[in-house]
């Protein structure tokens, strides 16, 4: 009797799963709604619409094992769980003071229905601007420690969309975007063609880099990334080409593995931000909000800046990061070319310029030894990051610096040796607080070593990681270079001010450059995980190459509107200070921009066409605007409707001249000033591959004499 009582209560458990197999799960906030049911099959299925639209068709999801165990199939439905959360955090700096945090949760428990029974949970967020899910594997007795082969995740679109993307390789992210439907993504030919990009592997002829921005044809903005990329490797996409869909593609190991969890664990959220506007993409705060609070209890130490550096004369070949031209020899002495950038004189050149300027830090890149062989030998043990060379002396260039109030921002390139980097962190963050260094660039320009992993793997997420857990151990802030590109973890470690991770002003300086409408693309792909160091304000347009022709491609105006439109809370002044003292009317605005803001508003925005965007100034009342546009010059319409209501303001407007162009006039610029007040509305003609810049501050008595804006 006790066997069949058994019977009967497991057939009870099994129908009672079987009737919750059938059911569809929905949650929604604002016009955003998400399904989700298991198939016939039992296997996991999902779909997104915005307002009356489909954003994702019905599109499946799970994970492959290395041993054959999946969690693909044959699930059943133990349970949901419902929450709603609506709250409101202050970020330690960022774009605004304050991020509202509003979205419903729904937790599905799944169940295989075979012998192993194993568990698993798909948790997701709708906000009122898009979805975020992940995967969760519980504490189990049939799961432990185990291997991702694959992960099914697929979006499956409702079209031939319009996409801006890049192809997904494991190495870089510092393509020019292509501009394409998505059946016409072919990632091979640039990968073969891009030989500027140092370290390049591209496995997959149809994989794209996320974020991935798209557009339908009825006009809806749909931007897939991914968000708290940690203890996993990251996610690019496979397009197919006939279909429109998209499917995850992990980046493997050096063993052809995707990523070593252990339950409990859970993967990064897979993000979908959606918005009939352009503008509200690049306002959104969905990707910050799906990852953790600070882990760093004490911030106060965390300050946005301003610096200049020893750099772009390297770029452009006015002077070497090594010393010598040669490799020490059997001595170990080096012979001196004399065209080292980072000595004595030249730093202290640099430190000058900055505190005449009120710039807050100086970079110094090329100051330690090892330079002479550190690219593409895929060696593992060049810098110690604590010796410098014979021409730069660390402790009086410090004391010089502190003199003038300046501070020093340390350069670690790693020459993508991730191990010799570990072994010498702390000795390299103890000589950064023993100099004073308030700030780090890292870099990983090569091969990574470990041998065989790759960028944007699971062991170089975690390293990535790692570093700015060190970096706040010490109280260093961070500004990785070639990382894995960002997913809102400067939330969780407000000390990782920025990251590269895309194609920098540089490469206007030693390749063909970037396109006219790069700028108007990247904030709406690179910049959607978090701040870049772009680099910006060159001023030296056209002139500073022996190469025929090679120019940035931008006007000087559109230099300055960068600082406001390519947000970074560490921002460089990346021109020569003699290019800079040529147009200080012009340098007035680097000076007077702002790194840390109270609000921002994205005025007018069109993914590869234009971009204006407002932000106000971190406890003030001052203002800065930036507007650019690609190769197409146009009219920005700046209403200042956000300005204090019957108050006065001074406009300082650093546009275009009448006869600016990008190719045949690009450092023409004119500097106006009038009072405005938040009835004015600004028409402001950008040139052909141009921009405007403005700030707005409260009136004074010796701007009252000025005219209105009309």
């Amino acid at each position: 009797m006790k066997k069949i009582f058994i019977c009967l209560l497991s057939l009870a458990v099994y129908s009672s799963l079987k009737a919750q197999d059938n059911q569809t799960i929905r949650a929604e906030m604002g016009k955003v709604h998400l399904e989700f049911k298991l198939d016939a099959h039992g296997r996991p299925v999902y779909n997104v619409g915005y307002d009356q639209q489909a954003v994702i068709n019905p599109s499946y999801m799970g994970i492959n094992l290395s041993d054959g165990q999946n969690f693909d199939g044959h699930f059943a439905i133990t349970g949901t769980e419902r929450k709603t959360v609506d709250e409101t955090w202050e970020p330690v700096w960022g774009e605004v003071s304050h991020i509202r945090n509003h979205y419903e949760q729904v937790t599905v428990h799944l169940k295989q229905q075979d012998k192993a029974g194993r568990l698993l949970n798909i948790i997701f967020r709708v906000f009122a601007d898009g979805v975020g899910f992940r995967y969760e594997f519980p504490e189990q007795p049939n799961l432990k420690y185990f291997i991702v082969s694959d992960e099914l995740t697929e979006f499956s679109l409702t079209g031939d969309h319009k996409t801006f993307w890049i192809p997904g390789d494991y190495d870089s992210n510092e393509y020019p975007y292509t501009v394409s439907p998505i059946s016409k993504i072919d990632a091979s030919v640039l990968a073969k063609s891009a030989t500027d990009i140092a370290v390049r592997f591209v496995p997959d002829k149809y994989g794209v880099q996320t974020p991935l921005m798209m557009k339908t044809a009825e006009g809806l903005y749909i931007n897939i990334h991914e968000a708290a990329l940690q203890n996993y490797t990251s996610m690019q996409l496979h397009a197919d080409i006939k279909t429109f869909k998209l499917t995850a593609n992990l980046v493997a190991d050096a063993v052809g593995n995707k990523a070593y969890m252990n339950a409990p664990g859970k993967t990064p959220w897979r993000t979908i931000i959606i918005s009939n506007r352009a503008e509200d993409i690049l306002a959104s705060k969905l990707i910050l909000n799906l990852n953790d609070p600070s882990k760093i209890e004490n911030t106060s130490w965390i300050k946005p800046m301003k610096f200049v550096g020893v750099w772009w004369e390297m770029q452009t070949g006015n002077s070497t990061w090594s010393y010598s031209d040669n490799a020490p020899g059997a001595d170990g002495k080096l012979i001196p070319s004399g065209k080292h950038g980072a000595n004595m004189a030249n730093v202290k050149r640099y430190i000058d310029f900055a505190a005449q300027n009120g710039i807050q830090g100086v970079l110094v890149e090329g100051w330690n030894v090892g330079w002479e062989d550190w690219f593409g030998n895929w060696k593992e043990n060049v810098f110690d990051f604590v010796t410098p060379y014979p021409d730069f002396d660390v402790r009086a260039i410090t004391q010089y610096a502190a003199s003038k109030g300046v501070k020093m921002i340390m350069h670690n390139e790693t020459s993508g040796s991730a191990t010799n980097y570990e072994r010498q962190m702390d000795t390299a963050f103890r000589f950064m607080n023993k100099f004073g260094y308030p700030a780090v660039k890292t870099g990983y320009v090569g091969k990574i070593i470990p041998r065989g992993e790759h960028h944007d793997g699971q062991w170089m997420v975690d390293h990535y990681i790692r570093v700015a857990q060190k970096a706040a151990q010490y109280h260093v802030m961070l500004d990785a270079h070639e990382p894995v590109r960002p997913t809102g973890l400067q939330r969780t470690y407000p000390n990782w001010m920025a990251c590269e991770a895309g194609r920098g002003n540089e490469y206007n300086a030693f390749s063909t450059g970037n396109n006219l409408n790069h700028e108007t693309i990247m904030p709406f792909t690179r910049l959607i995980g978090g701040p870049m160091d772009y680099t910006p304000g060159i001023f030296k347009i056209r002139g500073y190459s022996t190469v025929p022709g090679r120019q940035v491609h931008s006007t000087l105006a559109k230099q300055l509107a960068l600082y406001i439109t390519m947000y970074s809370p560490i921002q460089m002044a990346a021109d020569m200070p003699e290019n800079y003292e040529k147009h200080l009317d012009a340098f007035q605005f680097i000076k007077d921009v702002a790194t840390d803001w109270d609000d921002t508003k994205v005025i007018e925005a069109e993914p590869g066409e234009y971009i204006t965007t407002a932000r106000k100034e971190k406890g003030t009342a001052n203002w800065f605007i930036g507007a650019i546009t690609n190769e197409n010059g146009r009219h920005a319409v700046v209403p200042l409707g956000f300005l204090d209501k019957g108050k006065k303001y001074v406009a300082a407007i650093y546009a275009d001249a009448g006869d600016a162009d990008w190719k045949n006039n690009p450092e023409a610029y004119q500097v106006t000033r009038f009072l405005v007040t938040d009835d004015t509305r600004l028409n402001i003609k950008l040139a052909n591959g141009g921009g405007a810049a403005i700030s707005i501050k409260p009136v004074t008595a010796e701007d009252k004499a000025l005219k209105f804006y009309k």
